[in-house]
């Protein structure tokens, strides 16, 4: 069994079920601080509810996939670029948002709980609402990313639910055992596999679209245009649709299917073919979200604005 297309749940889900470890961590501390353990019970609920909802989003999404590869060839790859696309975006904001926003994030969860439970009709509600959509925000953005990149079957899930037990392992040891682990370097070990993951998916999503496009170039000649790089650019034994000039073949030396090129191709998106426009997106995206991301590493911006120094003489 083929054990490398459990890495990017692993990850993804480890990373993102530590982040709602620790708001629940911080909501359970709180309440023990201000004598509200009454309310204990609405977190667990949202937990619990929070992840049905996570699993019945990623069996909705499970059957629109199916759906799709019913609809046609073209269809279920178009669908496929979209959901790859709608990962790359919320993985990356949730990635740089985190970051920035990790030094405020117990503040900012203290607060939401100080004004919910000032409201004593609504505090169960308001906690459990907090606690579900948190969980709910992660394990979407697990099942959207499993979708962008159709890894369907038993082991992304396994891969899936081995991340969340950790993830939980990990909020134990914090707030329960009260062990001491650097979360910060944690985050930024997690976020540099991620951003890594999540350029590989770049590079998916620009192959399935060039499959639809090419799919729907063979329905008849009027569409055979679409495929604007059969007829410029790209020689004949090297041309792809609208992805350009092959830059490697390694299919017989590494195929993507097989160790090492299986786990390459989970952790740094690795494909036995690679074309112009996929490695070009691949490096802008590198250079651009991973510049934003080591920025806010940093508690910088990625574009300051410099002032002009003034002249305290006049």
């Amino acid at each position: 069994m083929d054990l490398s297309s459990a890495i990017p749940t692993f990850v993804i889900t480890l990373r993102e079920g530590v982040e709602a470890a620790l708001i629940v961590g911080i909501v359970l501390a709180y309440l023990n601080k201000a004598n509200r353990r009454n309310l204990k019970g609405w977190v667990w609920a949202g937990v619990g509810v929070g992840l049905a909802a996570s699993g019945m989003i990623g069996v909705l999404f499970g059957w629109i996939v199916e759906q799709a590869g019913t609809a046609g060839v073209s269809i279920e790859q178009f669908l496929e670029a979209s959901f790859s696309v709608l990962a790359i975006a919320c993985l990356s904001w949730m990635l740089i948002w985190m970051t920035r926003n990790a030094r405020s994030l117990k503040q900012d969860v203290e607060g939401a709980i100080a004004s919910t439970i000032k409201q004593d009709a609504q505090a169960g509600w308001g906690i459990f609402g907090l606690i579900f959509f948190a969980v709910v925000r992660e394990g979407f953005e697990t099942v959207l990313f499993i979708a962008g990149k159709f890894q369907q079957g038993v082991v992304p899930t396994l891969g899936a639910l081995a991340g969340i037990g950790f993830a939980t392992g990990i909020g134990a040891l914090l707030f329960r055992y009260g062990v001491r682990l650097d979360i910060r370097k944690f985050f930024m070990i997690m976020g540099i596999l991620l951003l890594m993951i999540v350029s590989g998916l770049v590079v998916t999503a620009l192959g399935h679209f060039d499959a639809g496009m090419n799919a729907l170039a063979q329905v008849d000649r009027k569409s055979a245009s679409l495929c604007f790089y059969y007829e410029r650019f790209a020689k004949p034994q090297d041309r792809d649709c609208v992805l350009g000039p092959m830059v490697w073949n390694f299919s017989k030396i590494m195929p993507a299917e097989q160790f090492p090129g299986s786990i390459l191709s989970a952790l740094l998106g690795y494909t036995d073919r690679l074309y112009l426009v996929q490695a070009i997106a691949y490096f802008v995206f590198l250079i651009t979200v991973g510049g934003a991301y080591f920025q806010s590493l940093l508690g910088r911006s990625l574009f300051p604005l410099r002032r002009k120094p003034t002249n305290s003489s006049q």
